[in-house]
C-alpha cells in the first residue's frame, strides 16, 4: 500500500510544482496574479475527479471542497485541511522541472541546470539519514514549490486514504486551498465565512514531528524617503539623493541583533526585505517579526527613531515611516482551547513520531484563521530550504504527514 500511496504522491506533487503560481506582493488584484488560479481550476477538477461534489473556486480565489463524514450517531466536528497554492516571490518559479531522486544514494546532489547549486547533506542536517528515500528538488534555477504544493499533495492522498478506509470514523472533511499566503493576502473574512469548519489545520511545515501551535506577529512597514532631485550639473549643495539616505537608514538599523541572518529561537528581526526607486524618491519596505506584541512595537519605535535621526543630517528631505499589522502569534487564541494541538499531538506519537512543539519563525495561513475564530495549528508538510533553489522535500516525510491527518480525523470523530 505504501508503494501505491507514495506513487501516487510523486505524480501529484511533481504535476502541481510545474505550474507557476508565483504571488505578487505589489498587486491588487485578487488574488495577486492570475496563474494561481491555473492550478485552482486544476484542483477544483481533481477534487470532483476523487469525488468531492460540492468543489468549487471562489470570486477570491480559494478552492473549497467537502469529504462528507460517515459518522451519524452524534455530532462531529468539521475539521478543515488547508495549504497554499502560490509559491514566494522571492525567487524564479517559472519553468520548474522537478526532478525524483529515487532511492537517493546519500551523496551531494548537484542540480544539472546548474551545477554551483548543490544540497550538501553535510549542510542539510534533515537530509543525513534519509538515504533510500525519494527526494524531489528542482533542477537549479528555480525554487521547487514544495511550500506549499506538498501540503496541497498530501490533502489529495488524504482524500484518497479516508475513502479507501472506510473504518475511520469521521466527520465531514473540509479541503481549502489558498492563493497568497506568500503575501499575507490568503485568509479574507469571506474565507472564514465559507469554511464552515470548526477546527483547521494547515500542512505547511518542515520537519517531520514539528507542531506549529505558536507563530511569530508580524507587522509590514514602509520608509518613503523624498530627496531633492536635481541635474548632476548642477547639483553642488542642492541635490539630495534619496538613495544616499534610504542606505544610512539601512546602515544604522542593528544588523548583529535584529536581522534574519543573526537571529534564531524566540529572538525576533527586522529584515529589508525590499527597496525600489531613484535618487529623488525611494520606498524601503520592512518585515517586523517578533513572538511578543511588545517586541513588535520596540521595533517600530526604533524604525522610526532611525528614520527621525536620519531626517536630522538632511532637513531637506521628507521621510515617512508607516507600520500596518500582518498577523499575529496564534498562541494567544490556542492557550484558550488545546484541543486540536493535543489531537496533533496524539497522531505524531501514535505514528511514532515523537511531536515537537516548535515556535515557528514565520506564520500560517492559520495564524490569521486562530486570530480570526477557527483555531488552525500546523502540520509539517516535509519541505526543506523553502524559497529558493536548494528546496527539496522527501516523498516518505510527506506520507507521514498523510497518515497523521488520517489519525487527526479520526481522533476528532472518537
Amino acid at each position: 500500500m505504501t508503494d501505491s500511496r507514495i506513487k501516487k504522491l510523486e505524480e501529484r506533487f511533481v504535476r502541481y510544482c510545474k505550474v507557476d503560481t508565483q504571488s505578487d506582493a505589489s498587486s491588487t488584484a485578487v488574488p495577486s496574479t492570475a496563474c494561481q488560479l491555473d492550478l485552482s481550476r486544476m484542483m477544483v477538477e481533481e477534487l470532483k475527479g476523487v469525488g468531492i461534489e460540492d468543489a468549487w473556486l471562489t470570486d477570491y480565489g480559494v478552492v473549497f471542497g467537502t469529504l462528507p463524514g460517515n459518522v451519524t450517531d452524534r455530532k462531529v466536528p468539521t475539521i478543515a485541511f488547508v495549504a497554499h497554492v502560490d509559491t514566494a516571490p522571492s525567487f524564479h518559479a517559472e519553468g520548474v522541472k522537478p526532478i525524483v531522486h529515487h532511492g537517493w544514494d546519500g551523496k551531494t546532489i548537484v542540480l544539472p541546470d546548474d551545477p554551483a547549486v548543490v544540497i550538501d547533506p553535510a549542510e542539510n542536517p534533515h537530509l543525513k539519514g534519509k538515504e533510500g528515500e525519494d527526494i524531489v528538488t528542482a533542477s537549479g534555477t528555480t525554487l521547487l514549490g514544495a511550500d506549499d504544493k506538498a501540503g496541497i499533495a498530501i490533502i489529495m492522498g488524504l482524500i484518497d486514504h479516508l475513502k479507501a478506509h472506510p473504518e475511520i470514523p469521521r466527520g465531514d472533511v473540509r479541503i481549502c486551498f489558498t492563493p497568497d499566503e506568500e503575501i499575507g493576502k490568503g485568509v479574507s473574512d469571506a474565507l472564514m465565512s465559507d469554511i464552515n469548519a470548526d477546527f483547521a489545520y494547515t500542512l505547511d511545515g518542515e520537519n517531520p514531528g514539528d507542531i506549529v501551535a505558536e507563530t511569530f506577529s508580524a507587522d509590514k512597514a514602509s520608509i518613503n524617503i523624498k530627496g531633492v532631485s536635481i541635474h548632476t550639473c548642477c547639483a553642488k549643495d542642492r541635490l539630495v539623493n534619496a538613495l544616499y539616505l534610504a542606505s544610512k537608514i539601512i546602515e544604522i538599523l542593528p544588523k548583529h541583533r535584529l536581522s534574519p541572518e543573526s537571529t534564531e529561537g524566540r529572538e525576533g528581526f527586522i529584515f529589508v526585505e525590499s527597496i525600489s526607486g531613484n535618487a529623488a524618491e525611494v520606498t524601503l519596505n520592512l518585515n517586523l517579526r517578533d513572538f511578543e506584541m511588545e517586541g513588535l512595537k520596540d521595533q517600530a519605535k526604533l524604525l522610526q527613531e532611525t528614520c527621525d535621526l536620519v531626517a536630522k543630517t538632511e532637513p531637506r528631505a521628507r521621510i515617512t515611516c508607516t507600520v500596518r499589522p500582518e498577523y499575529r502569534n496564534m498562541r494567544y487564541w490556542l492557550e484558550d482551547d488545546m484541543r486540536p494541538v493535543e489531537i496533533a499531538q496524539k497522531a505524531y506519537i501514535d505514528e511514532n513520531l515523537p511531536p515537537n512543539m516548535l515556535p515557528f519563525r514565520g506564520g500560517t495561513d492559520g495564524s490569521i484563521m486562530t486570530e480570526k475564530g477557527i483555531p488552525t495549528p500546523n502540520i509539517f508538510c516535509g519541505m526543506q530550504n523553502p524559497h529558493g533553489p536548494m528546496e527539496w522535500v522527501s516523498l516518505q516525510d510527506m506520507e507521514k504527514a498523510l497518515l497523521i491527518c488520517a489519525r487527526v480525523v479520526g481522533y476528532w470523530a472518537e
